[in-house]
């Protein structure tokens, strides 16, 4: 069987007294887009920072490409999108592309031609050489999740990547996602976009820090007995009450 690209197994997290996440488990496979979907605070960022070693889990393991995080020596088969955006104001979009990619170790004679590539898939390609400075919130977004897609990385980790994006141009970018899933890679996505739950292969719903449901989306509409994802959140949610 082939082996999950991400496996998180009855993880638990506290801050202090609170407990943020409660016996969590969720696999990514080759070829899969999970969504990870629940309200704010539910815990889907802590889940994916304890996933990559940022965060240290109370309980449980979890292992991304069969490695414990941190592990500097995985980082460059990873693409990774955080919530905040973690960019250099000073430098321009190219420079901060030309940055990643170099960290990412992307290959010199192949480096141009993967900034054009991930930039066109953001619609950045005529503001590429202005300072990130002058970006707007949702062009800030946009170069942070070209970034994520340099280097053709092996699993695909994002955190409301479209948060901020005008839904032309999120079409465009769900469509590069399955381009991506086609080519072996598999992605690990939060949305608070209900639409976008639909077109996961598989979607797991957290409430409260624990994974209420993990199915296809049409099985946990069948499940529930409601026609989409969002009647299945809001379903879960009432009776998580």
């Amino acid at each position: 069987m082939t082996e999950p690209l991400l496996e998180m197994k009855h993880v638990e997290k506290r801050f202090g007294k609170q407990t943020v996440l409660q016996d969590m488990n969720l696999t990514v496979y080759p070829g899969q887009i999970i969504g990870l979907i629940g309200p704010s605070g539910a815990g889907k960022s802590t889940a994916i920072k304890t996933a990559l070693g940022m965060e240290v889990a109370d309980g449980g393991e979890s292992k991304v490409l069969g490695i414990h995080l941190p592990n500097r020596e995985v980082l460059g088969r990873i693409g990774y999108m955080a919530q905040s955006d973690a960019l250099y104001d000073s430098l321009s979009g190219r420079e901060n592309l030309k940055f990643f990619a170099q960290m990412k170790g992307v290959a010199k004679d192949g480096m141009t031609a993967a900034i054009n590539h991930v930039a066109a898939v953001v619609d950045l390609t005529e503001d590429l050489d202005k300072r990130v400075s002058g970006y707007s919130g949702g062009m800030q977004r946009r170069l942070s999740l070209a970034i994520a897609l340099l280097g053709n990385p092996e699993i695909l980790i994002l955190d409301e990547p479209t948060v901020g994006i005008d839904p032309a141009l999120r079409r465009k970018i769900w469509a590069e996602l399955n381009n991506i899933k086609a080519s072996g890679c598999g992605v690990l996505i939060t949305t608070h976009v209900m639409d976008e739950a639909e077109l996961t292969d598989r979607v797991a719903l957290l409430l409260a820090g624990k994974i209420m449901a993990f199915d296809a989306p049409k099985a946990l509409e069948e499940q529930y007995g409601v026609p989409t994802v969002e009647d299945v959140f809001l379903k879960a949610e009432g009776a998580e009450e």
